[in-house]
């Protein structure tokens, strides 16, 4: 009779599994640190090169939504500065902003090996069809993320500061914005981004373990069809367009996670089927 093994991870306690996530937190944060301190370094790249890039008019969306504007007879992206200065009224402003810039770019950039450490530590419980389905979940993770971050930084950015920074009451007050808040303002729409065009990577855990079915995204259509237009709302400056453009996206992924829902319980039952 053939004699079965236990694998470690089987004989593994709670503390064991402990010392084993906090090994992955630390690879993580690591990995999050080298990052930082190479953009730390790159300041210049980093803060002229990107950050303050989307206050330019030479910045592509501003171009491309001049000439699209010219196309109908208008002229509302067409300029040639932003009437807003930027300015650091702390002692430690810029420093400050320098460091969480860094550590944000850390994020960022080394999230693909944050997501890897992430199914290294689960991938152990898993059986080995579940390791087989998943092998591209790092890539297709990373991939949505970097897409969303990309969209926050080509559209709901540049959106959002043109319509802020030449938002006036009156022309007697002007638009002098402190640093910490610019940052945070195209921080915000980045990150934001990233995280929501992860969505149908995080319906295909939900319908794993049984949170979530195709039918039940589909009898929420609607109350999800008005979340979306209030997340896009509170992440895009107060104008339609803007949130009409910030809106399709979420839910042309928000249809694409209904069929992985639904991709998910085939297998499911064709797996329940074979087992019987």
């Amino acid at each position: 009779m053939k004699k079965e093994t236990a694998t470690p991870e089987a004989e593994m306690s709670f503390l064991d599994h402990l010392e084993e996530l906090r090994w992955h937190l630390i690879r993580s944060t690591l990995a999050v640190v080298v990052i930082g301190i190479a953009a730390f370094i790159a300041k210049g790249f980093i803060f002229d090169g990107i950050l303050l890039w989307p206050k330019n008019a030479s910045f592509p969306t501003y171009q491309f939504l001049c000439n699209a504007a010219k196309i109908i007879g208008l002229e509302s992206f067409c300029f040639t500065e932003m009437p807003f200065a930027i300015q650091s009224r702390t002692m430690a402003g810029q420093f400050s902003a320098h460091i969480w810039t860094s550590i944000t770019a850390g994020i960022i950039v080394a999230f693909p090996y944050i997501i890897f450490e992430f199914y290294k530590f689960v991938s152990p419980g898993l059986h080995e069809n579940e390791r087989r389905n998943s092998k591209g979940f790092i890539i297709a993770a990373s991939l949505l993320f970097f897409t969303g971050v990309l969209f926050g930084y080509f559209i709901v950015t540049p959106l959002s500061i043109n319509f802020l920074g030449t938002y006036q009451v009156s022309e007697s007050v002007l638009n002098e914005f402190d640093l910490d808040s610019y940052i945070g303002l195209v921080r915000a729409s980045v990150l934001a981004c990233g995280i929501v065009f992860e969505l149908p990577i995080i319906i295909y855990f939900l319908t794993k373990i049984g949170l979530v079915t195709p039918e039940y995204l589909r009898k929420y259509r609607k109350l999800a069809l008005v979340l979306v237009l209030i997340l896009s709302a509170v992440i895009t400056p107060p104008d339609i367009a803007s949130q009409v453009i910030v809106a399709v996206p979420v839910l042309i992924l928000y249809e694409v996670s209904i069929y992985i829902s639904r991709g998910v319980i085939r297998r499911q039952e064709k797996a329940a089927k074979q087992n019987a």
